[in-house]
């Protein structure tokens, strides 16, 4: 496979919420009809999701794999579609694909194979709530997912708090939506008063809510975040 003849990898970005279509990009769509095969993170809402794009898409006429945790299995069924020649399209569940991602493994493996890969613009919850928070842009981390353990996950936080104060270099995680409250109760119980939280969610959506405060404050007044899907960013008090 060389450089003129090798197929195209694009990743194809998703709305983080299901009314925000119009943060889709028309040249998305275009990228969409290039594609033979998709690898996708969900089935069912990728389909759905590319119907939203495409009225006249016929579904059944597309190859549809899904990603899972990207299994080798998953990976000999990449490499075999690029060995086709068919230009495939990846679609995380929401948001891009690559970014906090089983994609990045599938584009890894492209690269491998001399395929062009074309990242496409779209709507990243963990950006978004950078640009938001008002904290610091030009130094920070995704860290993921926190531990669930609750000795742990206080060290962690304390440790990101550390370093963030250290480096001032704003901290991005998430949660699972339904664990939301209690990554927060343990957010105000760790933390020292003058960190400052940012708390992002339902990005995208009408019930969008984007707010910076220190520790102290949110302590005043605590949101319930069950079910919204959150990213959380936090920056300490840099120390002379």
């Amino acid at each position: 496979m060389n450089a003129t003849t090798s197929p195209t990898v694009y990743l194809i970005p998703s709305f983080l919420h299901e009314t925000a279509t119009e943060t889709i990009p028309a040249y998305v769509l275009s990228a969409v009809k290039e594609c033979q095969v998709f690898f996708v993170e969900n089935e069912r809402s990728a389909r759905r999701y590319l119907k939203v794009l495409w009225k006249e898409m016929v579904i059944d006429d597309y190859q549809w794999v899904t990603i899972h945790k990207a299994e080798e299995a998953v990976r000999s069924q990449f490499r075999k579609v690029l060995k086709e020649g068919k230009n495939i399209g990846i679609i995380s569940e929401a948001g891009c694909p690559g970014v906090a991602d089983p994609g990045q493994i599938l584009a890894g493996v492209a690269h491998a194979m001399q395929a062009r890969v074309k990242p496409l613009t779209g709507p990243s919850a963990i950006l978004l709530a950078l640009m938001g928070s008002g904290m610091n842009g030009q130094q920070f981390q995704f860290v993921g997912y926190l531990p669930i353990d609750t000795g742990h996950r206080i060290k962690t936080i304390r440790d990101l708090e550390a370093e963030s104060s250290r480096k001032q270099c704003t901290q991005l995680f998430i949660e699972t939506p339904y664990r939301n409250n209690q990554l927060l109760e343990a957010l105000l119980k760790a933390c020292q008063p003058t960190t400052r939280l940012c708390i992002a969610a339902d990005l995208t959506a009408d019930t969008e809510f984007i707010q910076t405060k220190t520790i102290g404050d949110w302590k005043k007044s605590i949101p319930d975040l069950h079910k919204r899907p959150t990213v959380f960013c936090l920056l300490g008090e840099g120390r002379a």
